[in-house]
């Protein structure tokens, strides 16, 4: 067969005692635990967060490597998207923008940004999620699931963050046109929180870009892999994906890959 195949019979011999090399030993060794790492989340990791995940754990592995061996063993982030309902044409007059797409901060609960999402149920057709999140953290602090997008939903969200994180006069809460956020009762409770509100222009998503972002997150991480059975149900699973994941367990770049909660817990550490 050797003669045939014009092989030497060393090499015949060698490959019956070949042994694994501490290379192919390793790369098995990471592939495992990027594959648990990747089913802890979900599969909503991608490379770079499996990566910084693994540099937490003590593992020393670059990112390419991590691509490679994910690519080699068909491990992906799930990423769906999905049809989302258009937002009315009612004409709204322009408010002042005080944000201005700037959402630097220094500490906690100094910009808030909030806004309404879809959510679709079998048996009672669309819901309506209203989220609150600190720019500084990226942390929902405060949300509001409902069957109705009403003001008193928006205005729910906002108490909730403000029972939450019992900040002190003057943060700036910023918000897109509509009718919900700008009524009169929404107006009333900014007042009596002592708040500033903000408002994006007319037809400009990016002016409201974290709070888009986060939605556009549970979206393709949560909500277009699954199919809720009616509102209990998918105030259940947002839930479990707000609290349990969200801001306690998924890790973020623009925060130095930490958690929304580590984030919070930190700066109000170094404040102390």
């Amino acid at each position: 067969m050797c003669q045939t195949l014009d092989i030497p019979r060393s090499t015949y011999y060698e490959s019956l005692t070949k042994t694994e090399s501490n290379r192919d030993r390793e790369n098995r060794e990471y592939t495992r635990k990027i594959r648990q790492i990747h089913e802890e989340s979900k599969k909503r990791y991608g490379a770079p967060k499996i990566h910084k995940v693994l540099e937490k754990q003590g593992y020393s592995i670059s990112l390419k490597r991590v691509q490679r061996l994910m690519r080699k063993a068909g491990i992906k982030s799930i990423t769906v998207k999905k049809f989302r309902p258009t937002a009315s044409k009612q004409k709204v007059a322009e408010r002042e923008n005080i944000i201005n797409r700037d959402f630097s901060t220094t500490t906690v609960n100094e910009k808030w940004v909030g806004d309404i999402t879809y959510i679709h149920t079998l048996r009672h057709g669309w819901c309506y999620l209203a989220s609150v999140l600190d720019l500084h953290t990226k942390k929902v602090i405060g949300y509001s699931f409902s069957r109705s997008m009403t003001t008193e939903m928006v205005k729910k969200a906002l108490e909730n963050a403000y029972v939450t994180q019992k900040p002190n006069d003057g943060v700036i809460f910023h918000s897109d046109l509509g009718s919900q956020y700008t009524s009169d009762d929404f107006a009333e409770i900014i007042q009596d929180y002592k708040m500033t509100h903000s408002f994006s222009r007319k037809g400009s998503p990016y002016d409201n870009a974290c709070i888009e972002s986060f939605h556009a997150i549970l979206k393709k991480e949560e909500v277009n892999h699954v199919q809720y059975l009616d509102f209990n149900a998918a105030k259940v699973e947002l839930f479990k994906y707000i609290e349990g994941w969200y801001n306690r367990k998924r890790i973020h770049g623009s925060i130095g890959y930490l958690t929304p909660q580590e984030m919070e817990d930190l700066t109000l550490n170094q404040a102390v």
